[in-house]
């Protein structure tokens, strides 16, 4: 037993060159909190051989999907605040805090290389608070910050807050050395909109600001940027609502200075010719072009290469990259137009300088509504939207959040490929009231390893039993679910079977529409 214990290997007899290897695999945070005060070999290795610049004083725990606890254990705050931060605060350049550290860490040392600044699930009222009253962070804001990351507290659904607008607002009127600004864009599930056109133009004025990631309510809000700050280089901006334009519509000024635009918006719109067009065509310098829509057309065809060409692309000579995804739903019902098919789709962008491009046509021919999806490959979004039985099979690895929504049943067969195709999905939404037609299924198991969230609310109760019964399918992840009572105990037969039990076994969050629960409901909901 002696001789074993002679020759173990500890961390302590490891050279500097590995212990420098395995230091860099850490995060910063947990490093530090690990090595320092261990022994003087590994002090100085963390502090002199590192060259700490970045910290982030945050930890993610994930309670439900939409629940985010940000804080890190009280102890490695103590430990950052009282024994670490006095050794490298005069040598960090950007920073991350959250709320309820914020006084431990940024209150408590000067940084005088500090020049990035992330305040990460802040009540609103709290940061106004910051930053309205005499503070180190109303300090570093107005003197020394050039890049700015703000994330607030999140609400689903939420509408925009005054408070958050008024925020957004003072911030551009108080940083005057801030060049970049990423306003409640830092995670893509906890985007918060503003609301700010209404506000006197005097409010929203920087003269270093080049680059914004921001969500808006409305078109207006977006306009309403364009047009106030005039030094904007880069706009990623997600509007949740496009509709017609209460101001600035008649506005033909060219954005001489904006060369990336990108623009978000899930929703339909009916305006993409008289808003999103006009506004497209003033940026003649732009050299990178993002957008993901949905529009709705009457009377009309699908938006294809030969528009997208004709009508926004010839206008911007310096485009050098145009990615996309554009979902256009066409309702030609008692009218005679015939409306193109995938092939058509396809033929429209030959020869007009587009990268490949992927495409889709669901049609109805018995009212003659359509519904076509064009995106540019390979795909680059996070969202995929209104997926119909008319799926044209592909890989799509970047998407996190899919849609799927169609008049005719899904079969069994579609999930399938819905598993293979979207391998690091997280949220799956079902709309669908139609019966499936073919209820004997494969005994292929469908795996969603990475689905935490599922959404059947608006679906018959087959796509429940098809995505819930673990013979089936397997959610290992899965910890938010939304679903009506009715369909619940329909496929658990009033609580009496065991066949969704393993895939509900991790769920801490179901939105259901009935309050009573059954005696033996939480067996089959354990952690709730």
């Amino acid at each position: 037993m002696e001789s074993s214990n002679k020759n173990y290997l500890s961390i302590v007899d490891l050279p500097n060159e590995i212990l420098l290897i395995i230091f860099n695999k850490l995060k910063t945070v947990d490093a530090l909190y690990s090595l320092v005060d261990i022994n003087q070999r590994f002090d100085r290795l963390v502090f002199d051989s590192l060259h700490i610049r970045n910290l982030d004083t945050t930890s993610i725990t994930i309670k439900s999907y939409y629940e985010w606890n940000f804080s890190i254990d009280n102890n490695l705050l103590s430990k950052i605040s009282e024994k670490i931060l006095p050794r490298i605060h005069h040598q960090l350049n950007e920073l991350i805090v959250e709320q309820y550290s914020m006084e431990r860490i940024l209150f408590t040392v000067n940084y005088p290389q500090l020049y990035s600044l992330s305040l990460v699930n802040f009540q609103e009222e709290i940061l106004f608070q910051y930053l309205t009253g005499d503070s180190v962070l109303h300090d570093l804001l107005t003197q020394q910050i050039r890049y700015l990351n703000i994330d607030v507290s999140y609400e689903p659904k939420s509408k925009a807050s005054k408070t958050r607008s008024t925020i957004f607002l003072l911030i551009l009127s108080m940083c005057q050395r801030l060049i970049y600004l990423n306003y409640c864009q830092l995670f893509p599930d906890r985007m918060s909109p503003i609301c700010i056109y209404k506000y006197p133009s005097t409010s929203c004025i920087s003269s270093s600001l080049t680059k914004l990631k921001v969500n808006v309510e409305k078109f207006d809000d977006c306009l309403y940027l364009v047009r106030h700050l005039k030094y904007l280089s880069t706009l990623i901006i997600d509007v949740k609502k496009i509709s017609l334009s209460l101001s600035d519509r008649n506005n033909k000024d060219k954005l001489h200075n904006l060369k990336c635009f990108s623009l978000t918006s899930i929703e339909f719109t009916s305006h993409y010719n008289d808003q999103i067009i006009p506004l497209l065509r003033r940026m003649i310098n732009l050299k990178e072009l993002t957008l993901f829509l949905s529009v709705l057309k009457r009377y009309s065809t699908y938006i294809d290469g030969i528009q997208l060409h004709d009508q926004i692309l010839i206008y911007m000579s310096q485009l050098n990259k145009f990615i996309f995804s554009i979902n256009t739903s066409v309702d030609n019902t008692n009218k005679n137009i015939n409306l193109p098919s995938n092939e058509d789709l396809q033929h429209s962008f030959i020869g007009k300088e587009y990268q490949q491009v992927g495409s889709c046509v669901h049609y109805r021919s018995e009212d003659n509504i359509g519904m076509s999806h064009v995106y540019s490959l390979p795909y680059q979004f996070q969202y995929f939207i209104h997926l119909n039985n008319s799926f044209q099979a592909d890989f799509f690895y970047t998407v996190r959040r899919l849609t799927m929504t169609d008049g005719r049943p899904f079969q069994h067969n579609l999930f399938i490929v819905i598993s293979q195709c979207f391998p690091l999905l997280k949220e799956l939404y079902v709309i669908n009231y139609q019966p499936q037609i073919n209820k004997e299924h494969s005994s292929i198991l469908i795996i969603y390893p990475h689905l935490i969230l599922l959404n059947l609310v608006e679906t018959h109760a087959d796509y429940a039993k098809e995505l819930l019964f673990d013979k089936s399918t397997h959610l290992p992840s899965l910890s938010d679910l939304y679903i009506e009572f009715k369909s619940l105990a329909m496929i658990t037969n009033n609580f009496t079977n065991n066949r969704i039990r393993r895939n509900c076994a991790k769920i801490k969050k179901l939105h259901i529409d009935k309050c009573l629960r059954p005696k033996n409901f939480h067996e089959y909901f354990p952690l709730l």
